[in-house]
C-alpha cells in the first residue's frame, strides 16, 4: 500500500491545496486537509471545489489501492453544511462492484465529527494495473 499512497502524493492540485493521505486500503481511504485561509470563498466558508477534491483523491485513492488502473467516470456532490475552519476529513469506502465498474460513497466531515457533504463516484477499471503506469511514469 505504500507504492500506492507514494503514487497520489504526485497529485500535484492536491498537494497544492495542502490534501494529505492517511489511509489506504482496497476500496478505502481516508484524506485530510487543514482548512487554511486560501481555502475559503466569499463567504468565508470552506470552498466547495476544495471540499469536492478532498473527496475526490479519497475515492481516487480507494479505488486504486486494489491494484488496477481505475479512473471516475462520474461523480456526484452534496453539500450538507458549510464548512468553517478547522480540518475536514474524507473516507471513502466502496459499496459495490463489478468487472469494469465500482461505486463509492465518501463523507466529508470536519474535525467535530459533523457532516459537511456526501459525494458518490463511479469508477472504471481499465486494462492496466497502477503498477504499470507507476513503472512507465516515474516521476
Amino acid at each position: 500500500m505504500e507504492e500506492i499512497k507514494n503514487f497520489f502524493k504526485r497529485d500535484n492540485f492536491s498537494n497544492l491545496l495542502g490534501i494529505e493521505l492517511l489511509e489506504i486500503k482496497p476500496g478505502y481511504a481516508r484524506t485530510k486537509l487543514e482548512i487554511k485561509h486560501h481555502h475559503l470563498n466569499g463567504f468565508r466558508a470552506v470552498h466547495g471545489g476544495v471540499i469536492f477534491t478532498l473527496a475526490d483523491l479519497a475515492c481516487a485513492a480507494a479505488s486504486n489501492a486494489e491494484g488496477q488502473l481505475t479512473v471516475l467516470v462520474s461523480a456526484s456532490i452534496n453539500y450538507i453544511k458549510s464548512g468553517k475552519g478547522g480540518t475536514l476529513f474524507a473516507e471513502a469506502q466502496k459499496i459495490c462492484s463489478n468487472a469494469k465498474l465500482s461505486s463509492f460513497e465518501i463523507t466529508i466531515s470536519d474535525d467535530k465529527g459533523e457532516k459537511i457533504a456526501s459525494f458518490q463516484g463511479l469508477a472504471y477499471h481499465k486494462k492496466s494495473t497502477l503498477e504499470e503506469v507507476i513503472r512507465s511514469h516515474p516521476n
